[in-house]
């Protein structure tokens, strides 16, 4: 098996928007193709459970996006 010693990044599309993911031995980013800020998973908190609740608090802390009129 190949060891995860560098990111890897792929290109995926959810709905109709384009992502980014990002892979490396810490854990794993999702963001919005073009965005620096996504959602973050450690791998550490993926194990021990965490994950949805690190998953919520970034998300719970992330600027909102204003709606169009």
């Amino acid at each position: 098996m190949t060891p995860l010693d560098k990111p890897v990044k792929r290109a995926l599309t959810i709905g109709d928007k384009a992502y980014t993911l990002v892979i490396d031995p810490d854990g794993m980013k999702l963001a919005e193709k073009g965005h620096r800020r996504g959602v973050e998973l450690r791998w550490k908190d993926v194990l021990s459970g965490d994950a949805g609740l690190a998953a919520a608090l970034q998300a719970s802390l992330a600027p909102k996006k204003r709606r169009e009129r």
